[in-house]
């Protein structure tokens, strides 16, 4: 739905972020966060969405959608989100 939604619109920019749980350690859960960014927005990509306006981040385990105490395993924070400008 996001890539219908950026190719329809003539999307400016995509950002995707990406987060984890807080299982491991904070060092690995930021690359984590980051190649899921990665991940998404090369399956955007595939599926015809200008890569030049896709931008990354990726926030580790520094903003839980269910705070869990250090070492959690937590699915609903293990997550990327799209936000899609026009």
């Amino acid at each position: 739905q996001a890539a219908n939604y950026a190719k329809t619109g003539a999307a400016t920019r995509v950002l995707i972020v990406g987060y984890t749980d807080t299982s491991g350690s904070a060092a690995y859960n930021l690359g984590l966060s980051n190649r899921r960014s990665r991940t998404v927005a090369d399956a955007l990509v595939a599926q015809g969405v200008n890569g030049g306006v896709i931008a990354l981040d990726g926030k580790g385990e520094t903003a839980l959608a269910k705070p869990t105490a250090d070492g959690v395993r937590e699915p609903l924070n293990r997550r990327a989100t799209i936000d899609i400008n026009f």
